[in-house]
């Protein structure tokens, strides 16, 4: 694996690449979070089959903060940069949380740039995760992390929970027609027990002509961490076989083979 800096149209942003094994597949990590924090419990499914790309996000990880970096047309705007300047190819994108919704963005106003989606732990719309997110206290841990990693000041980490909280009580706000332009294969997933509802989830898979759903078993938002054995097959598998699934019984699939 190589880390730097990489200056991306005028701004350093933390850049980790691992071996060139095969299609371009970049990693989104969630808000408020790094590159570091989630990757190790993914890799194992495509490191051997893909050429991985990732990034920290502007105000996020090692990335310092610019003006409305937050917000996520700013995000999806820095990935599509990021994917024109430095992965240089249409690339597999795997997100989590807030990740994945820049994942579906992308799809959404790009899809010359993306091969496959795999979305995780996302919502489309701010109001399906129920009661608006209230102020939280700010852990000693995160405060130190951030205080190791971030090239920003300790005392900005309160403003940025500060406005990522607005943020997540505004935003995303996509809509079934929005996600209906997706027309790439397309993995959507999500713990049984996450904050937004199930039927929400669900109704990102339907919209999605390419879409598949999974739910894993006894995991929360963190599924990644809770059950990775398990998320890291269903992923493997999504991804070693990108054409549409034939199954035995479709309904909601047109299936163009009888077993």
């Amino acid at each position: 694996m190589k880390q730097q800096y990489v200056n991306l149209r005028g701004h350093r942003i933390w850049n980790s690449e691992w071996a060139n094994n095969g299609e371009a597949l970049v990693l989104l990590h969630g808000g408020l979070s790094a590159t570091e924090d989630f990757d190790k419990y993914l890799l194992p499914a495509f490191e051997d089959t893909h050429h991985v790309y990732a990034y920290d996000r502007t105000a996020h990880g090692r990335t310092a903060d610019r003006p409305g970096s937050l917000h996520f047309d700013f995000q999806t705007a820095e990935a599509i940069a990021y994917l024109e300047d430095v992965v240089k190819e249409p690339a597999h994108l795997l997100g989590w949380s807030d990740g994945g919704i820049i994942a579906l963005m992308v799809a959404i106003s790009r899809p010359d740039l993306v091969k496959s989606v795999i979305a995780i732990g996302a919502n489309f719309h701010f109001e399906q995760m129920g009661k608006p997110i209230e102020p939280w206290e700010i852990s000693e841990d995160d405060r130190l992390e951030h205080a190791e990693r971030s090239p920003d000041a300790p005392e900005t980490l309160d403003i940025k929970v500060s406005r990522m909280r607005d943020i997540w009580n505004s935003e995303p706000t996509l809509t079934q027609d929005d996600l209906a332009k997706i027309q790439c294969p397309t993995l959507i997933m999500a713990g049984d027990d996450e904050r937004m509802e199930i039927e929400h989830t669900a109704s990102m898979y339907l919209a999605i002509a390419q879409g598949q759903l999974a739910i894993i078993p006894g995991t929360s938002h963190f599924l990644l961490k809770e059950k990775p054995a398990l998320t890291q097959a269903v992923i493997k598998q999504f991804l070693d076989d990108l054409n549409p699934p034939i199954t035995r019984q479709p309904f909601r699939r047109t299936n163009p083979e009888i077993f």
